[in-house]
This record gives structure tokens, C-alpha cells and sequence, in this order.
């Protein structure tokens, strides 16, 4: 990504807290008797969505906007609409300020009809400017609706004042629960997923009320305006998506995912030694996937097998499908970890995002590295991590190469969004559940190959939720080598990240870190060996910090940066990393195949 305005490393502090919104419903009131409603925003509009595909033809969805789907809805959906977006309730008498960013084309249909009149004051941020309405409310429920049809992502967010200042407030049965209260001021946040982005203006009277947090991605709860999207690698009941990982040893287990549609309602995988007729059958989960808004694979099924007790140092061929309904891929094969082996290599890229020119160069290096043991990525593996359709592009540009070896990945900013989480990242791959507690399972994690211990960071989660499972994995640690991966990068031109430099840098000093492998910032980088934010004289005083990009880094400067030993402002590349015999031999390569940079660490 070029440098960011908005500096989202805010969102490491934050989606500890943050569960998607799409899929959590609870129980919702009727403002009119104040007692729960049965339908939730998400059930109704999962409702219109199927209702809108069955009687509007596909060149019509560009069309639809507010003006559509006030005709479309009912007035049983249109209430729920307008007030199960968000509800609380308040002992006393109150009045509730909404915030909505005047950049909105739309006022959202709902706010006049229920009381709510604009003023003629502003609360601002160090980027946007937001209109106040305002409406009093007695004692009891209060009920507020979506921010509308389109996704304009600075999302309304709203303040709670009691109208007789002598009234001591409070608050409770608050929906959304799992975002905080604070307190309205300069220096406040209002969203979780950009925390950075605080109150630098606001009228005298909202000061110290009750201020309601939220996250951008909300905006996506009622979105059809320019929502309706197409994949062009939609599903059918032939396996496709074939992807390897490890959840558990690499020496001895191997996880198999892939897709199918909807009519396949069960997966098997077939396996057997390479050479033998000896055929073992594993029986797949299977879960549902559902992207509701991309209008020619709405849903797929996603298949997840675990084979165990297999032989180190072996090679096997495998198929998947179904043995209900006998129907099978073409076998595909891979190779465990060799036991107590010392020699290996594999490869790694920065942000990939989805880019078919990214995808032609792993072809590339598949076929120039065979021996490689695996792949991984540093994040921002796609572009918009909730689109499936960018996920089907990721799978289907990459032609298989990720059935033969397997893949594992690190989530990027990009993978989650707007505070939504990566929910789709997790079901598109099965990896080690080993991580720190206070994160989802499968976000951070580590594994060892060989004599190598690697470190996977989810570097969007909170820096302080993981700082002591970071150190105590390598306090434990007896691998001669250690490597960490996160997406955002502690040295790089653009914006240093000083809060991982202060958190973690001093760990891999401590430990001795060989290299720590990112991405986010769109060039290639590679540090001299650094320790305490300092240059040292050789490898095994200090850590290397490498920066790459899989997809095309374009920058027009890249400042100064008297730690870099070598520096790319365009192109794409991929790191082919060997261990053999003590010796860590780096080499990086260009989209021709040129080693570009190179070096050697001996142990």
C-alpha cells in the first residue's frame, strides 16, 4: 500500500475486542412497545438480497440505490431497518447526538421520519467533518437505524447526554455489546479499526458525554448500492481451491482444504504412499461459506481434512471429492518433513493481493525451485479480505501450486477489514491453534521445520496481546534458527512502526532473531543487521529486517534509510531462503529470475 493518510496500524490495538457483525445477532426491540422484535438487520436483509436476485435481473443491480429500496422493502423491513441497527437503554431522560460525515450523498431514510432535526453545529477529526442531529428521548429504549444503503465507511456514531444535568445516567443493554463507551473530548476515538483518528473539535455541550465507539465496517450491514459483485471462478461439485497447510507436525500430519458448491454435502480425501496401492480414506468437515452479495456464487462449501500418523521423510499422492458421491479430483502428492532434517528451503512474498502477474511469478518460481518445503506470504494476500470473489482470484491465478506445497500465510490489513475481522481468512485455512490466548486461534501461530523455528505474527491483532508468547516461544526455543513474520514492518521508509520496535525489537535482540520477513510497504528492503536500533557488523549480533512486495511496488521516493543494505522503489519479487549445512543462503529474485540481492548467514 502507499503511505496512508489514515496510518491503520491502528488496528493492532483494537480487533482483539471486534467480532464480525454480520453473523452476530441478538435479540432486538420494537420501539413502538418496546418489547423484542423476531427479525434482526441481517435476517432481513439476507431476505431482500434472495427476494432482489430472484426478480431483478443481473444488469439492473448497478441501478439500485435508496430510491429502490424504499419501493422494494415492506414496512415490516423498513422497521426493522430503522431501528435494530443499534439500541440501548437509559434511566433518565436523555438527548442523543448522531454524527453523520457530511460527505454522505444520503441521508439515511430513517433519521427525519423518527424526530431526529439537524442542528446547526460540527464535530470534527483530523479528517473528516460531521453535521449533529439531535432528538430527546424519556427514560427506556432507544432504537437507531443503518447509516444507510451505501457504504460510506465513516460511519454515524452517536453521544448520550442526560437532559437534566443533575441526573446521574446510565446506560445498559447496549447492542452492539462489544464496543466500548468512552468519553466525548478532543483526543477521543470514535472507531476501533482506526483508533489514530481522534476528536479535534466538538461543541461545548457534547463535552464529557457518553460516546458511543463503533467500527467502519458497519457500513456493510444494509450495502447494495454498487454491492453486487461477480466472481469470475464461481463453484461447481468438481473440487477446486486445493490449498495444503500444517495445523500440526510437518514430519508426520497435513491439512487439506478445498471448495466445492453447494450440492456436494460431504468431502473425503484418498491417500497412499507414492509406489503403493495401500489407499486410506479421511473423512473432510464441511461448513458453509455464504458471500451474500456475489450474485453468481452466493454460497460454496468449504471442505477441511486433517491426515495424521503419516511417515517423516515420505512422499504420498492424494485426491479429494466424495465417496457418497464418487467423484474425485486428479491426484495431486506431497512430502512430509524428513525427520531431525537440518537442510531445507522455501519461499516467501510480501503483499500478494490476488495479482495474476504475482501468481505468474510463483509459477515461475515452482518450477525453478522444486525441492522448496513450503510457501508463505506476509499478508495482504487479497485486496478486500471479505469479498470471496478476491479469494477465488487468489486461488484461481495461482493454478494449483499451492496443492503440492503447502502454504503458510501470516494475515495482513488487508485480509480484515474495517473492523470485521478475517473470518473468511480463518476458513480458507487450517492452521496451528498454538498462538497466544488473547487472539483468534489461527491468527498467530508457530511451527518448526528442521532445525528452524518460525514465528507467524498477526501484526493486526494487539502488539501487547502477544508480546509474552512471543518471548516465551523463543525463551523455549533449542532451533538454530528463528525467523519472525508479520505484515507491518518495524524498519521501512514510509511510516517505522516504533510501537513494534519498542514491543517486540528487543525480544529478537534478546533471543537472537535471524530475520524478521514483512510486507505492507510497496518496495523491497533489506536491512543490515540491527540490534537495539542500532547497525552491528555482522549476522550474529544483530537481526535482518527484509521488506519485499509480490504485487507491483511503484514508489517515486524512497526516502532515506542509512540501516538498508539493498533497496528496490518498483518491482516484484520473491525470497528463495536455503538452509544446508549450517549455512542460511538469502537469495531474492526479480520477475526475470535474476537474483537481485543475496547473502549468506554461517552458524
Amino acid at each position: 500500500m502507499t503511505k496512508s493518510l489514515f496510518k491503520e496500524s491502528i488496528v493492532k490495538r483494537a480487533l482483539l475486542h471486534i467480532a464480525v457483525i454480520f453473523f452476530i445477532v441478538s435479540c432486538t426491540a420494537d420501539p413502538k412497545n418496546n418489547q423484542h422484535s423476531e427479525s434482526t438487520i441481517k435476517e432481513v436483509m439476507d431476505s431482500v438480497i434472495t427476494r432482489v436476485y430472484a426478480n431483478v435481473s443481473p444488469n439492473e443491480y448497478p441501478t439500485i440505490d435508496d430510491a429502490f429500496m424504499l419501493d422494494f422493502l415492506t414496512k415490516e423491513e423498513k422497521s426493522v431497518l430503522a431501528t435494530q441497527y443499534q439500541y440501548f437503554k437509559v434511566n433518565v431522560p436523555v438527548t442523543v447526538s448522531l454524527m453523520r460525515n457530511i460527505n454522505q450523498k444520503t441521508i439515511p431514510f430513517w433519521l427525519k421520519e423518527s424526530g431526529f432535526q439537524k442542528t446547526k453545529d460540527q464535530v470534527k477529526n483530523e479528517v473528516y467533518t460531521y453535521e449533529i442531529w439531535q432528538k430527546d428521548f424519556e427514560p427506556g429504549w432507544v432504537h437507531l437505524g443503518i447509516p444507510g444503503f451505501d457504504k460510506h465507511r465513516p460511519v454515524y456514531f452517536i453521544t448520550v447526554g442526560p437532559k437534566n444535568i443533575s441526573d446521574e445516567l446510565k446506560i445498559t443493554e447496549t447492542y452492539p455489546s462489544e464496543y466500548s463507551l468512552e468519553t466525548m473530548k478532543k483526543g477521543a476515538f470514535t472507531y476501533h479499526d482506526w483508533s489514530d483518528l481522534t476528536i479535534t473539535e466538538l461543541p461545548a455541550e457534547l463535552e464529557g458525554q457518553v460516546l458511543f465507539t463503533t467500527v467502519r465496517g458497519r457500513a456493510r450491514e444494509a450495502h447494495v448500492q454498487g454491492a453486487f459483485r461477480e466472481t469470475v471462478f464461481p463453484s461447481s461439485n468438481k473440487p477446486d481451491q486445493i490449498v495444503l497447510t500444517w495445523s500440526k507436525e510437518p514430519t508426520n500430519s497435513i491439512d487439506i482444504q478445498w471448495r466445492t458448491d453447494t450440492s456436494v454435502k460431504n468431502g473425503d480425501v484418498a491417500y497412499w504412499k507414492t509406489g503403493t496401492n495401500d489407499t486410506v480414506f479421511v473423512h473432510a468437515t464441511t461448513k458453509p461459506m455464504e458471500d451474500r452479495m456475489l450474485y453468481n456464487d452466493r454460497y460454496i462449501h468449504r471442505h477441511t481434512a486433517h491426515l495424521d500418523g503419516l511417515d517423516n521423510g515420505s512422499s504420498y499422492e492424494y485426491k479429494v471429492g466424495s465417496k457418497t458421491d464418487d467423484s474425485w479430483s486428479k491426484p495431486y502428492n506431497f512430502k512430509t518433513e524428513a525427520d531431525q532434517t537440518t537442510d531445507f528451503s522455501f519461499i516467501w512474498f510480501g503483499d500478494t493481493h490476488k495479482d495474476p502477474k504475482w501468481a505468474e511469478n510463483l509459477q515461475k518460481a515452482n518450477l525453478r525451485h522444486p525441492e522448496i518445503s513450503f510457501y508463505s506470504i506476509a499478508g495482504d494476500i487479497v485486496t478486500t479480505g471479505l469479498y470471496r470473489n478476491e479469494w477465488d482470484e487468489f486461488f484461481g491465478y495461482e493454478k494449483e501450486v499451492f496443492s503440492k506445497k503447502p502454504l503458510m500465510p501470516v494475515p495482513g490489513n488487508h485480509d480484515r477489514q474495517d473492523g470485521l475481522g478475517a473470518w473468511m481468512y480463518y476458513e480458507l485455512f487450517s492452521l496451528p491453534e498454538n498462538g497466544p490466548k488473547e487472539v483468534h486461534p489461527e491468527s498467530t501461530y508457530a511451527f518448526e521445520y528442521g532445525n528452524a523455528l518460525f514465528l507467524m505474527i498477526d501484526s493486526t491483532h494487539p502488539n501487547e496481546a502477544q508480546t509474552e508468547w512471543i518471548e516465551e516461544q523463543l525463551r523455549n526455543s533449542k532451533a538454530t534458527w528463528k525467523f519472525a513474520m508479520f505484515h507491518f514492518p518495524p524498519y521501512n521508509f514510509e511510516e517505522p512502526y516504533l510501537d513494534i520496535q519498542e514491543a517486540w525489537c528487543g525480544i529478537f535482540d534478546t533471543y537472537h532473531v535471524d530475520m524478521v520477513m514483512s510486507g505492507h510497504i510497496h518496495y523491497y528492503m533489506r536491512s543490515k543487521p540491527i540490534n537495539h536500533g542500532k547497525v552491528v557488523d555482522a549476522f550474529n549480533k544483530g537481526t535482518v529486517y527484509a521488506v519485499s512486495i509480490g504485487t507491483n511496488g511503484n514508489h517515486d521516493d524512497i526516502g532515506q534509510e542509512p540501516y538498508a543494505e539493498k533497496r528496490f522503489k518498483e518491482g516484484r519479487y520473491y525470497q528463495h531462503m536455503t538452509i544446508k549445512n549450517g549455512i542460511l543462503q538469502y537469495n531474492a529474485y526479480n520477475e526475470a529470475g535474476e537474483i537481485v540481492d543475496s547473502f549468506e548467514i554461517k552458524k
